[in-house]
């Protein structure tokens, strides 16, 4: 993704393309992001390729994807967009939430997975954090990835153990283990701050530290190390 500019000091709005075949889903996600001040929706599409189509013509910073439409579907038109020179973000939105969509989802190079019964703030706060490049997972979501990374037959499985989990977590401030428990909850940067009361640039402070001292790529092992932990 082409991070945005600024503009006086403020980034421009973020740029969207909703790819739904309900065009009443279309309709109510347009008239959601619209009326916030910093995004704006630039395209519709109601498959797959229509998706790659207004992807290429408006270059949006987010594609929000429906995951099964007719004719090319979510997962195959988001492979195709990612293979673009500085492709958009993409944003998972559906009704269905089985292991192998969320698994399929990421598999294909979605930064989020969002279901549709999630609340529109909700939304647009996974919106933003997509569009900043963090990966934002619905906490059903979060739990089939963990479910599936660590299942007997998993590397992870073999390798990790309480113990360890809890000894890296250990060198943690209490701010820093609050951060990697609300990620561990699949709560996005601007639901973290709410929820702890701090600035979203505090999170993503506290979220570079956890990558450091927990010595992992994304947010997705912090949630495995939180969970092998508590078990």
């Amino acid at each position: 993704m082409r991070g945005e500019p600024e503009v006086d000091g403020q980034r421009k709005a973020v740029r969207v393309v909703i790819a739904d075949d309900d065009q009443l889903v279309r309709m109510a996600l347009r008239l959601v992001i619209d009326g916030e001040p910093d995004m704006t929706v630039v395209a519709e599409a109601a498959d797959g390729d229509a998706a790659i189509t207004v992807a290429d013509e408006q270059r949006p910073d987010v594609v929000l994807m429906d995951v099964r439409m007719p004719g090319r579907d979510g997962l195959s038109a988001t492979r195709e967009i990612l293979t673009r020179p500085a492709p958009p973000r993409v944003l998972m939105l559906t009704t269905f939430d089985s292991d192998d969509l969320v698994l399929g989802a990421l598999e294909a190079g979605a930064l989020g997975f969002v279901l549709k019964d999630t609340p529109p703030r909700r939304i647009l706060d996974a919106v933003r954090s997509v569009a900043d490049g963090n990966p934002v997972l619905s906490p059903t979501a979060t739990a089939r990835v963990i479910a599936a990374a660590t299942g007997p037959r998993s590397p992870h499985a073999r390798g990790s153990s309480r113990e360890a989990a809890r000894e890296k977590l250990s060198g943690l401030t209490d701010r820093e283990y609050e951060t990697a428990r609300a990620i561990a909850d699949g709560l996005g940067n601007p639901e973290i701050a709410r929820k702890l009361r701090i600035s979203v640039a505090t999170v993503k402070s506290h979220t570079g530290n956890l990558f450091t001292k927990l010595d992992v790529e994304n947010r997705v092992q912090i949630a495995l190390l939180v969970r092998d932990a508590e078990e």
